[in-house]
């Protein structure tokens, strides 16, 4: 488990988020925690089989469909339904090299899903808000300078 200075360095160095289970409705925290993401600086990519656009931005229907370099892959699924993605995900890094963190929401948990992200040697964070713990550990905003 990472600790704060390690996932802050972390997120300092981390541009482009994969969001698989990207909502269309903005009332849900799938919408607007990428939302908030991109105020952050972020790259959002959606991961939506059953939408085109989600913020203006084209979707995708897996995380292998993605042309782009992603370096977090955050997961807004149910827990049951977590391992499927964190095995797309690990693929995806052994195939691509890219992946560096997946981060599975607040109130989404899978141990099998850790244990096999800990194998592939990619960090992993669960049942935590990215629009949570980013204002905690950069108040000042991710782009600003902390003291």
């Amino acid at each position: 488990m990472l600790n704060d200075a390690e996932l802050k360095a972390l997120l300092e160095q981390l541009n482009t988020v994969a969001v698989v289970g990207m909502s269309t409705n903005p009332a849900k925290a799938a919408h607007r925690v990428p939302a908030y993401l991109l105020t952050e600086g972020f790259e959002v990519i959606p991961v939506n089989p059953h939408a085109e656009t989600i913020l203006e931005r084209r979707c995708y229907h897996s995380l292998l469909d993605i042309p782009e370099s992603i370096d977090i892959v955050d997961v807004f699924r149910p827990s049951e339904d977590a391992l499927a993605v964190v095995e797309e995900a690990i693929a995806r890094h052994r195939v691509r090299g890219d992946v560096a963190l997946i981060w599975l929401q607040l109130g989404i948990a899978n141990e099998t899903a850790r244990a096999l992200a800990a194998d592939a040697g990619i960090p992993f964070i669960q049942d935590r808000c990215m629009a949570i713990e980013i204002p905690r550990l950069f108040p000042h905003g991710r782009q600003q300078k902390q003291p």
